[in-house]
């Protein structure tokens, strides 16, 4: 008891009651939480008494921002975004700023749909079905809504770990720029943009006098990448395309990027025909991938912790690698050269590591979801005295 007593006057420990009553929730609510594996206590005593720290703070109001806003507990239990720092805090709640932003404008189209079906009804008296057949449609984007904000908020953990813990000091993104020889009037045509960090990278190096379409499949990646770098950027343009169906005019290009796409694309051949045809004669196409000993480690950890566990279904680097991938391209290219990335990964902490596996495609939170706290202990004690990545990436530089 006296351990318990010391607890609940510790600063930032919380009794369940105390925690529920700060938050302006019932204590129902947050046992319910604990139940469900959402919102775990930060110490158990040996009698069962449950305590909460500030962190879980931060955690509790990602869940209730998220459920407000219509996410599932399935949901929200796949979109584990750990509070444990300041920088995955401030990644979070910026990543929900993102999904208000987008919840406003849909709920504005909606607003306007259905004051514009009410007002055709009140002069024709009967429904205009093609504004009736909209509002369905926009009344049905909060599935696509949920998907974007995940997507969204998984590339970030991805992309966070390369960025913060990298040795290799040029990052990824600006190394490409280099290896593109960017300059004024090319027009360029980016395929599966993603988050659009190859240009906000790079935005001060590039040439006032440019053209450059940002495309993917994702509507809310583009909106993204469209409010970071700025509606009045008037060098950008943003498209959603599919790879293998380009719409653009043929000889459209003089230079095309696929960074880390085409091992993503059904047929892989037919994208390269479309690259090509919209290629200018001189054009250049530079596509990025991996190899089998692409951050091997982290597959290692996680088979280490439970041999069920696959952070992907498939090794995309069969389909389109770094060993295979020369011969795809010059089925379709004259000249294919191989451009070596070298780097590797160094980090001493489990957070940016334990979220970076949550972000992978495979079966991993069917296995970590519930068992949460012993994975980070485990790999909190993998990581103390320094942890090291391998990375084996590249880029193929194309001439038609």
């Amino acid at each position: 008891m006296q351990k318990e007593g010391f607890l609940m006057k510790k600063e930032g420990y919380y009794s369940s009651g105390q925690f529920a009553k700060m938050a302006e929730v019932s204590v129902r609510t947050i046992r319910y939480y604990d139940k469900q594996n959402i919102l775990k206590p930060s110490y158990v005593n040996e009698n069962g008494a449950r305590f909460y720290s500030d962190r879980d703070l931060a955690r509790l109001q990602q869940i209730l921002l998220l459920k407000f806003l219509g996410f599932s507990l399935d949901d929200i239990r796949e979109i584990t975004v750990d509070t444990a720092d300041y920088h995955m805090m401030k990644n979070s709640l910026e990543q929900q700023h993102k999904l208000i932003q987008d919840r406003i404008e849909q709920m504005q189209l909606v607003e306007t749909a259905i004051r514009d079906t009410a007002d055709a009804i009140t002069k024709d008296h009967e429904p205009d079905w093609s504004q009736m057949l909209r509002l369905i449609h926009l009344t049905g984007m909060e599935t696509s809504l949920k998907r974007q904000y995940q997507d969204s908020t998984n590339i970030t953990a991805r992309i966070n770990l390369h960025q913060k813990y990298s040795v290799n000091k040029q990052g990824w993104f600006p190394w490409i720029y280099q290896q593109a020889g960017i300059r004024s009037d090319m027009h360029i045509l980016e395929l599966g943009c993603g988050n659009g960090a190859l240009w906000t990278e790079n935005l001060d190096k590039l040439p006032e006098q440019i053209s450059i379409l940002l495309s993917d499949t994702s509507e809310g990646m583009l909106r993204d990448v469209r409010r970071t770098i700025g509606a009045g950027d008037i060098r950008f343009s943003y498209r959603t395309i599919d790879c293998a169906d380009i719409p653009c005019e043929d000889h459209s290009f003089d230079l095309v990027f696929a960074n880390h796409v085409l091992f993503y694309c059904d047929d892989i051949d037919q994208v390269c025909q479309e690259i090509r045809r919209v290629l200018k004669k001189d054009g250049l196409f530079i596509c990025s991938t991996y190899g089998s000993l692409h951050m091997k480690e982290i597959s290692q950890l996680v088979q280490d912790f439970d041999p069920h566990i696959q952070l992907a279904a498939d090794n995309l680097y069969e389909r389109f690698g770094l060993d295979n991938g020369a011969g795809l391209l010059h089925r379709h290219f004259t000249q294919v050269d191989l451009s070596r990335y070298e780097d590797s990964i160094y980090l001493k902490e489990p957070e940016p590591l334990i979220d970076y596996i949550l972000s992978c495609h495979g079966n991993q939170n069917q296995y970590l979801l519930n068992r949460y706290k012993d994975f980070r202990n485990f790999v909190q004690k993998e990581t103390q005295k320094g942890f090291t990545i391998t990375k084996d990436a590249g880029i193929f530089l194309c001439l038609v």
